[in-house]
């Protein structure tokens, strides 16, 4: 054991070695950054926050602090804070327990511990030790530690180092600021070496600017007529990377901004814009700030991120840019739905059943209609629903997610016939019928500064209402087909299918069941210079380079038969079908694959040997069908367990021989059998998934090939059940079997396989 003396002396040596990294470190914040972790093991405590002073606002600002949480700490200089506190009367607080509001009350009346950030991240906080960093009498800073890991009061030994720590950290965070502020015009030197401006016009801009709060960019363009161009160059080359200056025509990043709200954004001065190919840009007003860089990578979990420069009024600018938008249609300042709702309550008086003084162009209606079409796009919904409720009850719109519909919002029932108006006008639909359903398209970058197409389809219901359901079809690239989550045989003849130079694939399924995307990964598989692709779609849905996409308007006549008679006579290698919805588009499909063409089509079926009867019933002549026909994937999607949340068991005997039973196959030959071993998950809930238990949606598949043997059977007219049968002996896993993998692997859990498929 150690003696007290060697303790006392390994304490000095480590308090020694702390300061003096801080006193030589050239950056304060990334030498504070590295010893982070060494501070917090000296003093034995579990969490730290490093603040510094804001001048300017009359705050302390967190420069480091623990925790994943990306916010900032600020913290108002006053009494009524521990923080605020220390920082106001320069004294060191050692407190036993924070929630103790006597103990509190003791040291100064107005003094409280705020709870809520503890409620926010779940975290519980007890003991304190906060100091002043002073230097030359001057405030720079605080000192927070929080909570001993033994659970003691923090005691005299560490308040003294804390105490010289604090000393030695005020003078590096001084030293740190007078070098901050003489490199900070460092970044005009361009402008400088160009004999534009001297030294003295650069420090003239920075003062100007500390007084007006605008950037010295901005003073620069404003005041001393400095194009925005070489301003961009000079930051570009002091920051060695490329600037981003703000357009209006910017894609909103959506799945890059998450849950993040514009505050947060514009406290920390940066973006993330969408880059080419893997890589993400960032614009940043100081892209060298290592604690903004740290924070980025926290709240942008990807691996290539480009730390580009831009101003801080462009910045701001595109912050309002993607989330309250910048168009001529779209609502300034839209606010929250809870406060475009406040704009609609009305009094439950004596009110008719529809207000028709309510107009469908009414501002709180267009930011309503706006507002959840962009929040829909946010969750990744794929459909919207409105759903007006016969007499005084209120309209619910629903969104569906991974499948499965969520209620969104209720709104008063005197404005349901304003909402499905202005539907109707975004879509250019008839707002005078309401006896027959409707079919409409909305391109929402029209009304807002959203680049998304939505479909539209207006059903009148019981009551004199009328059911609208928006179909979300956001641009995307398509999927890559090792992607899909195909088994290997599956995967292997399917891609062998799809680069044969003629024949006819079909992939079958309900609505929604991911056919278009597998389409168009099949595609992308084989869209090489050589090859002339041709599509007939209804809506384009995704867009391909190299694909010549087509789309149909069955309204003039222009409709899928129509699209591939033209195809036939444009020199198409592979032609690709939307649907096969009628006898005509099913007989040109057959006989262009006969003559020399791949054809790729979908169909509305529940499985691959039903797909074959099915067009035989249609009146396809048997031998015709049997030679172009390739193989037929049928295909659902069932909602996958949330990764971050679900629950590992050991099944009972009774639940194994129940998979055993629906997989009504070679059980065995998946590789799992019942032990003592074997685990299954099961749904929990957790604020990722939104207490589902469920996050995201996996794709099984059922690839029924064209072989000799099932020629010879649709050449017959066999039954479903035969060929079936010769399918599953030729190498096919159906639907459930392949679902049922998949409960085994731990992706979903068998109410989701048996929710698509029988």
């Amino acid at each position: 054991k150690k003696t007290t003396l060697e303790k006392q002396l390994e304490y000095q040596k480590s308090l020694n070695e702390i300061t003096n990294k801080i006193h030589s470190a050239r950056d304060t914040n990334q030498i504070l950054l590295k010893l982070h972790g060494d501070l917090l093991n000296f003093f034995d405590a579990d969490r730290l926050t490093i603040y510094v002073v804001d001048s300017a606002q009359k705050e302390i600002y967190s420069k480091v602090k623990t925790g994943d949480e990306p916010i900032e700490i600020r913290v108002p200089i006053n009494k009524k804070s521990l923080a605020g506190y220390c920082a106001t009367t320069g004294k060191l607080l050692n407190i036993k327990d924070v929630r103790d509001n006597d103990a509190l009350h003791c040291i100064d009346p107005g003094l409280i511990f705020d709870v809520t950030w503890d409620q926010k991240t779940g975290y519980r906080t007890k003991q304190m030790l906060v100091a002043p960093v002073v230097y030359d009498r001057y405030l720079m800073g605080i000192v927070q530690l929080i909570n001993k890991r033994t659970g003691d009061c923090f005691n005299q030994v560490d308040q003294a180092a804390v105490r010289d720590i604090a000393k030695v950290l005020g003078i590096a965070i001084f030293k740190n600021q007078k070098v901050a502020q003489s490199t900070k015009t460092a970044k005009f030197q361009l402008i400088i070496s160009e004999g534009i401006l001297n030294q003295e016009d650069i420090n003239e801009a920075f003062a100007r600017a500390a007084k007006t709060g605008k950037s010295p960019e901005a003073i620069l363009m404003s005041d001393f007529r400095i194009p925005k161009d070489l301003i961009a160059d000079s930051l570009s080359q002091h920051y060695n990377t490329r600037f981003i200056p703000y357009n209006d025509n910017m894609t909103i990043p959506g799945e890059l901004l998450g849950d993040l709200k514009p505050g947060f954004f514009k406290t920390h001065v940066f973006i993330p814009v969408r880059g080419e190919d893997e890589n993400i840009a960032v614009a940043m007003e100081n892209p060298d700030y290592l604690p903004a860089r740290d924070i980025i990578k926290r709240v942008i979990k990807k691996r290539n991120l480009e730390y580009c420069v831009s101003t801080r009024e462009d910045i701001f600018r595109m912050i309002d840019h993607f989330f309250v938008g910048s168009s001529k249609n779209a609502i300034p300042d839209a606010g929250s739905i809870e406060e475009i709702l406040g704009q609609l309550k009305t009094d439950d008086g004596d009110e008719p059943e529809e207000n028709e003084s309510v107009a469908q162009d009414d501002r709180a209606i267009v930011q309503l209609i706006n507002k959840t079409i962009i929040d829909a796009y946010a969750r990744k919904a794929s459909d919207i629903h409105v759903e007006p409720r016969p007499g005084k009850n209120n309209t619910v719109i629903r969104f569906r997610i991974d499948g499965a519909c969520q209620v969104y919002q209720t709104i008063p029932y005197t404005f349901k016939r304003a909402i499905v108006s202005r539907i109707k006008i975004m879509s250019d639909l008839d707002i005078s019928e309401r006896r027959k359903p409707q079919d409409g398209k909305i391109k929402f970058k029209k009304f807002a500064p959203l680049d998304i197409e939505l479909r539209v389809a207006t059903i009148p219901t019981a009551g004199n209402n009328e059911d609208v359901v928006l179909r979300l079809l956001p641009a995307g690239k398509p999927m890559a087909l090792d992607q899909m989550g195909m088994n290997d045989r599956a995967f292997e003849s399917f891609t062998e299918m799809i680069t044969q130079p003629y024949g006819i694939v079909l992939v079958v399924g309900p609505t929604g069941s991911g056919k278009t995307t597998t389409l168009h990964g099949a595609m992308a598989h084989i869209n090489k210079p050589e090859t002339k692709i041709w599509t007939a779609e209804d809506p384009v849905e995704i867009t391909q380079e190299g694909l010549r996409q087509v789309q149909v308007i069955p309204k003039i006549g222009f409709n899928f038969a129509s699209a591939m008679r033209a195809f036939l006579r444009a020199d198409p290698d592979v032609i690709m079908v939307g649907e096969m919805r009628d006898e005509e588009t099913v007989s040109m499909g057959i006989e262009a694959s006969l003559t020399g063409h791949l054809v790729l089509s979908t169909l509305h079926t529940n499985s691959a040997p039903e797909t074959i009867t099915r067009l035989l019933d249609m009146g396809m002549d048997s031998f015709n069908f049997a030679d172009a026909l390739l193989g037929v994937l049928a295909q659902r999607l069932v909602r996958t367990l949330c990764e971050n949340c679900k629950e590992a068991y050991h099944p009972g005997k009774k639940e194994f021989e129940g998979l055993v039973r629906a997989y009504d196959g070679d059980f065995d030959g998946m590789g799992f059998s019942y032990d003592e071993h074997f685990t299954l998950f099961r749904a929990k809930g957790c604020p990722k998934c939104g207490h589902t238990g469920y996050a995201g949606r996996a794709a099984i598949h059922e690839l029924l090939v064209g072989t000799d043997d099932i020629k010879h059977m649709i050449q017959n007219r066999s039954k479903i059940k035969e060929l079936k049968a010769q399918a599953v002996k030729d190498g096919m896993t159906t639907l459930i079997q392949e679902g049922i993998r998949k409960v085994c692997l731990g992706l979903t859990d068998f109410s989701q396989v048996r929710r698509v498929c029988m």
